[in-house]
């Protein structure tokens, strides 16, 4: 089975949403494919150098590479929702009063804002990613 990536365009709309997850501040950054479809994802924190911080940037950049092979975004709130590890607690978004962890969050929002959208939209793929 061969699945093909689909590139982001040199330029494209995003969004930014600021965030917090048990005091520690963030900024989640969606790069969106023109039909508003989520390709990419970045995630800023405050605590800059900490393991927290590389973490986030590594499965940024393969969260992104896995949206753009054809993950959709309902297949990734099923695999990341609900992960648990630390920071979690209270956040600063009434839709979502308590995180797991800044995945879960992720996870959470892209549902929120993303997840029947991006169904809809989803282009014709040459294969599937495996569970």
């Amino acid at each position: 089975m061969m699945v093909s990536r689909e590139a982001l365009p040199s330029t494209r709309e995003s969004m930014t949403h600021k965030f917090s997850v048990a005091n520690i501040e963030g900024y989640l950054t969606i790069g969106l494919y023109d039909d508003g479809r989520p390709g990419e994802i970045f995630i800023k924190i405050s605590k800059e150098g900490s393991a927290i911080s590389g973490f986030c940037q590594a499965f940024c950049r393969a969260f992104s590479l896995s949206l753009q092979h054809g993950l959709t975004v309902g297949e990734a709130v099923q695999r990341f929702k609900g992960m648990r590890f630390e920071p979690y607690g209270q956040t600063s978004n009434p839709d979502i009063p308590e995180a797991s962890s800044i995945i879960d969050y992720l996870a959470r929002y892209l549902e929120l804002h993303f997840e029947n959208r991006s169904a809809e939209m989803r282009p014709a793929m040459s294969g599937r990613l495996a569970d």
